[in-house]
């Protein structure tokens, strides 16, 4: 499996569109989530701050549903460029999602101080919208599993 993210879909959206909390490049104070491909499936990879604790040593839920937010649509972006003949870092900017719903279930704690791994299976439900089944795993448990419904962003989106 894969350790650290080289390429992400991220790095290649454009400007206009990268400033999200979660995972836009530009946001200084944001997660700076970044989503790859490991195979067939796609990966982010993010270790919590301290300040992302909701008590001693557990990670903050909203933290991890951000997590598995980011993860849905960068994973939905990363399924689309492939199927229109592209991969993260080729010419080619990548369509942007963004959320249609979202859902996360909390299987067990999140332990603060582990790196957590997101690990989505896509799936096109139509051509503007795409499921995405994300399992978070802190170490080799996992606890979190969550889907999200991406949509092709709206191009009324964009501000002028």
């Amino acid at each position: 499996m894969v350790e650290k993210v080289i390429h992400a879909i991220q790095d290649d959206y454009a400007d206009d569109y990268s400033w999200c909390y979660g995972c836009g490049r530009l946001n200084e104070n944001g997660l700076h989530l970044r989503t790859g491909w490991d195979g067939e499936k796609t990966v982010t990879i993010y270790t919590p701050r301290e300040e992302q604790t909701a008590i001693p040593g557990f990670v903050y839920g909203g933290v991890i549903a951000s997590l598995v937010d980011c993860h849905g649509t960068g994973s939905a972006a990363l399924a689309l460029h492939r199927k229109n003949g592209h991969e993260p870092g080729d010419e080619e900017e990548p369509p942007r999602f963004v959320t249609g719903s979202l859902k996360v279930d909390f299987l067990k704690p999140t332990p603060y101080g582990v790196p957590l791994k997101a690990i989505g299976t896509v799936e096109e439900i139509h051509p503007k919208k795409w499921k995405v089944l994300t399992e978070v795993y802190a170490g080799d448990v996992c606890v979190v599993k969550g889907e999200v419904i991406a949509v092709i962003m709206p191009k009324t989106f964009v501000q002028k």
